[in-house]
């Protein structure tokens, strides 16, 4: 489970290879949203600067609207069931590596205590915290929490680090067990897929499933510096790829008439 943000250095970034995901359901999409809502949380929290404070608010306020729409935590609590569920199966399995299956088991059931002892009522207390509503509300006009729109948020951004980052981490408090059962599950789904060496032919690849096949994302990987990226289309039925070829921000890009060698992970 990420506990703390994963920083790349330039280096690294210009080495490891390119990768893409597509959800193919509404319940894999909310997830990614957190995942995503939540390293950039991450990475800003840890910085004193009032600039990186200012997103790390952002973030809290945007990762609020996405758990209120729908149940995420029902959804979520039932996904962790559900693993828990499945891998408490494979302790019976003469080749299971049994230190490690415990170690997801114990992650998996510590989770799920967090999320059910913050309650089906865990928004409420950040929902009517009027210093957070009144940021929220602002935040909808262009520039709208400057100084003279919120002067209490500017005093309160003036505040030593130390400060400011305590009601930032008092705000999560009920946040983070959602934020951490979605990026473990996301890991879980991850690693479940096996990546298979695959080519567009023409800059194009279709795939339909098989009746069976239950597949909720896709991972798409190119190789370091590609001056491509796929235009990924699907649902559970079937996915459709197009590879674009990436000129500048001036010009659009257009569809290769090349094969494309891509590694392919279904999950």
């Amino acid at each position: 489970m990420i506990q703390t943000a994963e920083i790349l250095t330039e280096a690294q970034l210009s080495e490891a290879p390119v990768l893409y995901e597509q959800p193919l359901n509404e319940r894999l999409r909310t997830l990614l949203r957190l995942e995503y809502l939540y390293q950039q949380f991450l990475f800003q929290a840890d910085l004193p600067a009032q600039a990186s404070s200012r997103v790390a608010i952002s973030s809290i306020l945007d990762i609020i609207a996405v758990l209120s729409r729908g149940d995420v935590r029902s959804d979520i609590l039932k996904e962790l069931e559900r693993q828990l569920y499945m891998f408490d199966r494979y302790q019976d399995q003469p080749d299971v590596d049994r230190h490690r299956l415990q170690c997801v088991l114990i992650k998996l059931q510590n989770l799920r205590h967090e999320l059910i002892a913050v309650g089906p009522q865990y928004l409420q207390p950040v929902r009517e915290c009027e210093f957070l509503s009144a940021i929220k509300h602002r935040s909808t006009i262009p520039g709208g929490t400057c100084e003279f729109d919120l002067p209490d948020y500017s005093h309160w951004l003036r505040k030593p680090y130390e400060q400011r980052i305590a009601d930032i981490n008092h705000w999560m408090s009920t946040l983070r067990p959602l934020c951490n059962s979605a990026t473990e599950l996301l890991w879980l789904l991850r690693e479940s897929g096996q990546p298979g060496k695959l080519v567009a032919s023409n800059g194009v690849y279709l795939h339909c499933f098989d009746r069976d096949t239950t597949a909720a994302l896709l991972r798409i990987s190119l190789p370091p510096g590609a001056q491509l990226y796929p235009e990924i289309s699907g649902s559970h039925h079937r996915f459709t790829v197009r590879f674009m070829q990436w000129s500048d921000v001036r010009n659009r890009a257009v569809q290769t008439s090349e094969d494309i060698p891509f590694m392919l992970t279904i999950c």
